[in-house]
């Protein structure tokens, strides 16, 4: 199997688990906070945490190694407009994402609390929850934008 063909077969799985996950984690966690139950919302934050370490983190490591290695294979220049901007949306993507997960472990910190003791969340997690909101939706629509940048390769400048 030539290596080109691994390469993009590694970078589409790895953008296809990075929004997958995304926006499994964005359902689940909001479905679980508008259904009110704290012991859900202490549960799907659990598996929110885990899955964003275990898939998440690993395509975010993934994606830039066969991002580079694909362009030089092709022998594309990192500095092509498409693929500039690809990289900064990436790390706009990315300064999003790191607040998020922080943010997601804090919320599930105070719903297992809130849970254990049967007590009802705290002020602290709606406003932790709105920020998470706020922070995801220009991550979901800068990954949208690099999905695009991909495929349409334009000329940007």
């Amino acid at each position: 199997m030539e290596a080109y063909f691994v390469l993009k077969l590694l970078h589409v799985l790895g953008a296809t688990v990075l929004f997958g996950t995304g926006l499994g984690i964005a359902f689940f966690l909001y479905s679980a906070d508008r259904g009110g139950d704290v012991g859900a919302i202490a549960s799907t934050l659990r598996i929110v945490v885990t899955a964003d370490f275990l898939f998440t983190a690993t395509a975010v490591l993934l994606q830039p190694v066969t991002g580079v290695a694909l362009a030089l294979e092709r022998g594309y220049s990192l500095t092509e407009d498409w693929i500039a901007a690809s990289f900064a949306l990436y790390v706009g993507v990315g300064l999003c994402w790191l607040p998020v997960v922080r943010l997601q472990m804090q919320m599930r910190d105070l719903a297992i609390t809130a849970a254990g003791s049967g007590a009802a969340l705290p002020d602290a997690y709606f406003r932790k929850m709105r920020q998470w909101f706020w922070l995801g939706w220009p991550a979901f629509l800068g990954v949208i934008a690099i999905f695009w940048l991909m495929i349409a390769r334009p000329e940007l400048w």
